[in-house]
């Protein structure tokens, strides 16, 4: 009933990431490993695991990770069989042990609220598996529009999506990736609920290595980041009030801060607000300009 997909890549920690797999107190899941051509294969690695981890494996003859890992998620999400529920994770990532265990002794609860996105508690660590960070407390049930006005820094690998919906939606494919999961957490859920299992934790690694073969650049992020923007845009009606205050304010101060050059993303966003908010069509234009004007005084 639950599969876990590992876009693989690096070796480097890939003996943990396993090794959290194998220790799982419910064996109640089978592992899907798709190698993105790496050059540095972990096929010797996964014969020690032949009789503890029940998993296929296939390596990839082109490598995805490199242009779009959205791209590669897809592939891999292609040799799941007949499994409803699909987690994500990171190929230097792991679980606490109790991981599965806890998302099987919630699924009674999950399928009677009808859910469709299930998040561990997340922590943060380095190289050397030292915590970054105590582990992140959830709300047991959240909308996912009040997740992301409070959200931090967020990861594919702490969720747990039905696979009926990824298969009907699909992950957007934003510039290396970036902010494909949260919209994922977004559409996924049908901007609806996300249940939280606060008992259990995935160990996600903030690490110099690369995903992929894949650098991320402050150009990527910010098209990305313009893309996610307008994503909201567009779907703005699931946000409420105060949401939608959050939303516009933080691409409002953006723009004035690092788009103002951007005159496509600039009449996009204007041009939403002319049919949805008068108000921030006036105030981002005022600002706008005093700031072209405080740069040109200067």
């Amino acid at each position: 009933m639950l599969a876990i997909v590992i876009p693989y890549y690096k070796i480097a920690f890939f003996k943990e990431t396993l090794d959290s797999l194998s220790n799982q107190t419910d064996k109640r899941f089978k592992v899907y490993i798709g190698n993105d051509a790496s050059p540095e294969s972990p096929e010797k690695l996964l014969s020690e695991f032949t009789n503890k981890l029940n998993f296929k494996y296939k390596r990839f003859e082109n490598n995805l990770g490199g242009k779009s890992l959205v791209n590669q998620w897809n592939r891999c999400l292609a040799l799941v069989e007949d499994e409803k529920w699909i987690l994500f994770l990171g190929d230097d990532d792991y679980l606490s042990n109790n991981a599965v265990e806890e998302f099987y002794n919630n699924l009674k609860s999950v399928d009677q609220e009808n859910i469709n996105v299930i998040r561990y508690s997340l922590i943060k660590i380095d190289d050397k598996n030292n915590k970054l960070t105590k582990p992140y407390i959830h709300p047991k049930f959240e909308k996912s529009t009040d997740f992301i006005i409070r959200r931090r820094k967020t990861s594919l690998s702490e969720y747990v999506f039905k696979k009926e919906q990824i298969l009907k939606i699909g992950f957007k494919d934003f510039p290396s990736a970036l902010f494909s999961d949260i919209v994922a957490v977004l559409e996924f859920s049908n901007y609806a609920t996300i249940f939280t299992l606060n008992e259990a934790n995935v160990f996600v690694r903030i690490s110099t290595d690369n995903v992929s073969g894949h650098s991320i650049d402050m150009k990527q992020h910010f098209k990305a980041e313009k893309k996610y923007y307008l994503h909201l845009l567009k779907n703005i009606n699931f946000f409420n009030d105060t949401q939608k205050r959050f939303i516009y304010n933080r691409i409002n101060n953006q723009i004035v801060k690092n788009f103002k050059k951007d005159f496509y993303f600039i009449f996009s966003v204007l041009f939403h607000y002319l049919f949805f908010s008068l108000k921030d069509f006036k105030k981002l234009i005022s600002n706008y300009f005093k700031t072209i004007v405080k740069k040109h005084i200067k």
